[in-house]
């Protein structure tokens, strides 16, 4: 497609890395239980719009200065880290209280569409790991002879829909069983989950050092 090059090989790794649990499993799973499935999938959609910057930043290079600046790639990283925290303690703080968890669908359902489209693209755009990995991932499958900013946004249009269908597969499945078994102390359990492993992972990303 597009003379990219090894296409079945980025097909298989890129769907590997899509259905590998990490942080746009948690956010997607920790916004459908806060209400619902349109929340679930609109945070799909916003992790999967933030591909398309980092796939942007790494046809220009310019993701290339998170390998060779570790002041920047810290910076980057301390703010990716915390807003992730930040995520996972507004989870934990809703998990306590019962009004925080709306199972229904109020009035304010387009603040909330917004809000989740905003923690998605956010939580993408923000993690230097994503632009890491797609400086050093999306090369190995770009033609020298075509144009790479092309090749690469193709290739993130790719891993958009891939990702899009698992993570809102996972979100249908989950606002199935909580309608399954619809009570607040479930959805305050998902909740409280789910923020802790926000709250995890961020403070892994944090500590971690030396990962470039």
């Amino acid at each position: 497609m597009l003379n990219i090059l090894n296409f079945e090989a980025f097909i298989i790794a890129i769907t590997i890395l899509t259905l590998t649990p990490g942080l746009d499993t948690a956010l997607v799973l920790r916004n459908t239980s806060r209400a619902g499935f349109s929340d679930g999938a609109v945070t799909s959609f916003g992790i999967c719009l933030g591909l398309f910057v980092h796939a942007t930043l790494s046809a220009l290079g310019v993701s290339f200065i998170l390998t060779q600046s570790a002041e920047l790639f810290y910076l980057v990283k301390a703010v990716g880290a915390a807003y992730l925290i930040w995520l996972g303690i507004g989870s934990l703080r809703a998990a306590t209280t019962p009004q925080g968890i709306r199972v229904d669908v109020g009035t304010k359902q387009d603040l909330s569409v917004l809000r989740s489209l905003r923690e998605g693209f956010l939580s993408n755009v923000l993690n230097p790991k994503t632009a890491v990995f797609y400086l050093a991932f999306l090369p190995q499958f770009v033609n020298p002879e075509h144009s790479p900013l092309i090749q690469s946004l193709v290739m993130a249009g790719i891993h958009f829909i891939i990702a899009m269908i698992w993570q809102c597969g996972l979100s249908a499945m989950l606002n199935g069983a909580k309608k399954l078994l619809n009570s607040s102390g479930f959805m305050r359990w998902m909740e409280g989950i789910t923020g802790a492993v926000l709250v995890i992972l961020g403070i892994k990303l944090l500590f971690e050092k030396g990962e470039f």
